[in-house]
């Protein structure tokens, strides 16, 4: 098979990532697509950096198995983690793309408050993350916000409701009062919910996430590796998870839709 006939890999450490590929099949249409969501060992935000690591690389290999010419961790916690590790080892056979929060896109709206970033705790006390942080801590207020027990949640389909309402408020009102000038959501599984955050916030503060971006970057590293399909239009999405029961890979399919 020619390699631009080949899929793209995407990992997640859950269904999360499905926010990211959902982009990826509208910018690029005549691509193929391999999803692997690693559920029955979710949520990476708890486990150690080494921990994340190995469960990274064993994502990758699956990925690999099946013929991929790039890969994307679409994890924040995954990225944090083992990005650096994945490109020594693969960026010189495909590309190699990582998720980080959008925190400049925020910044760049200039409005007063803080801007809140939700991530997973592992995110949170990453490097990587820390260093974005000072890029900008001159510019605005920023408020890292962990989310323990948030992205098991979305794991089980709960979107919506009065459990992810009362546990998203009891997170947001306390910083209502001090103003807030936008949300960053660091973590793939939290698009699924913005529906309810734009509610509680009443539909008033920028919610912004890095999916777009990541997509745009996949995009460019393709044309770059000159592995970008020629087609305009049919491709096709397979979704594989480590739970392999069938309630995961439909909750991840009606995920994409």
């Amino acid at each position: 098979m020619k390699v631009e006939h080949r899929p793209i890999g995407f990992f997640d450490s859950g269904v999360g990532g499905i926010s990211v590929l959902r982009e990826a099949v509208k910018l690029l249409p005549g691509e193929d697509f391999v999803y692997f969501g690693d559920s029955n060992n979710a949520p990476y935000g708890i486990k150690t950096v080494d921990e994340a690591n190995k469960l990274t690389f064993e994502a990758v290999d699956f990925l690999i198995s099946k013929n991929v010419k790039a890969i994307v961790i679409a994890c924040n916690t995954a990225t944090s983690a083992a990005i650096i590790n994945l490109r020594k080892k693969y960026s010189s056979m495909m590309p190699v793309i990582g998720i980080e929060p959008a925190l400049k896109p925020a910044v760049e709206l200039k409005r007063e408050g803080q801007i809140i970033i939700m991530a997973t705790p592992m995110t949170l006390a990453e490097s990587k993350f820390n260093n974005l942080m000072k890029k900008y801590e001159n510019q605005a207020k920023i408020y890292p916000m962990p989310c323990p027990g948030l992205v098991e949640l979305i794991e089980k389909g709960i979107l919506e409701g009065e459990e992810i309402e009362g546990y998203l408020r009891s997170k947001m009102e306390p910083l209502k009062k001090q103003g807030v000038a936008a949300i960053v959501l660091g973590c793939t599984h939290y698009p699924f919910i913005k529906k309810v955050l734009c509610k509680l916030l009443n539909n008033e503060v920028p919610i912004i996430d890095g999916s777009l971006g990541t997509v745009k970057q996949l995009k460019r590293e393709l044309i770059k590796y000159n592995i970008a399909s020629e087609r305009k239009e049919g491709g096709k999405v397979d979704i594989y998870n480590s739970l392999n029961n069938d309630e995961i890979i439909k909750l991840s399919y009606d995920l994409l839709k």
